[in-house]
């Protein structure tokens, strides 16, 4: 049995968001991040190691860089990491990294006692379909907003999150989970994993290694294959400095209402 997570840099949002004169992100000039649902796919894969001893697979798709995140990502109990980088690959949108992502899964096998793993969605997007697009297109079942996983045999029983409650689910594997933040809080590397992972080896997926994949085509990678656009991306306008009113309870109401009217707001 293995999991296969698939993870994703993405810009640390916790600080300054630069966007350049064309409305795209500078992410050259920004921090990255591993995105944080896909963390705790990759702790949910993890403690599934601890139960039966399976191995753990992370999986992304990036320029170079992002292999210090895999290497990060092992160094917590992942066995393998893959990264799967081309220039051809550049531009993607979900459908067509979906695409690409689904050809490397496909190249490393899922077999059917396999699970994939997804974050829910990656904070830079928030759009939260390449996971359910990569099963589509692997036929695999899927479940997404997993708050929790259990396995028994091929039998895969999940407590999926809704608005109003909880749903439960079983399917078979091979299978494909997206999980969310309340499924579990993620362990941290330990020091005899970043001993381990430092000089580890990592496989590089290429377009040489995908391009003779069926859902690897000039017309469905990369820009040419992306059929949605961003048109414009901004950092939203600063709050301005809060006003705090003293005062007993009727003292304060008055205050709060006069400043209203002021404004026109009532």
């Amino acid at each position: 049995m293995k999991i296969i997570v698939c993870i994703k840099q993405v810009p640390d949002t916790s600080g300054k968001v630069a966007v350049n004169p064309d409305g795209t992100l500078n992410r050259a000039s920004m921090q990255t991040i591993t995105n944080p649902d896909d963390m705790n796919a990759v702790e949910a894969a993890l403690k599934l190691k601890d139960q039966t001893g399976c191995e753990v697979i992370v999986v992304t798709m990036g320029p170079p860089p992002a292999a210090g995140m895999l290497r990060e990502a092992m160094a917590m109990g992942a066995d393998r990491a893959v990264l799967v980088s081309a220039r051809e690959f550049g531009g993607s949108d979900t459908y067509a990294t979906s695409q690409i992502l689904a050809a490397a899964i496909s190249t490393i096998g899922v077999e059917d006692d396999d699970i994939v793993m997804c974050g829910r969605q990656a904070i830079d997007g928030d759009t939260a379909q390449v996971g359910p697009q990569i099963a589509e297109k692997l036929h695999l079942p899927q479940i997404t907003y997993a708050a929790d996983i259990t396995k028994e045999g091929k039998t895969v029983t999940v407590k999926r999150m809704l608005e109003d409650g909880y749903m439960t689910i079983k399917t078979q594997t091979p299978c494909l989970i997206t999980c969310i933040k309340e499924l579990n809080t993620p362990r941290y590397m330990n020091i005899s994993g970043i001993y381990a992972t430092y000089n580890k080896p990592l496989d590089v997926y290429d377009y040489e290694k995908l391009k003779d994949h069926p859902l690897i085509d000039a017309t469905t990678i990369g820009l040419k294959g992306s059929p949605t656009n961003i048109f414009k991306s901004f950092t939203p306008p600063q709050k301005g400095v809060g006003m705090m009113l003293e005062g007993d309870g009727k003292e304060t109401c008055e205050k709060l209402a006069g400043i209203l009217a002021d404004k026109h707001i009532i």
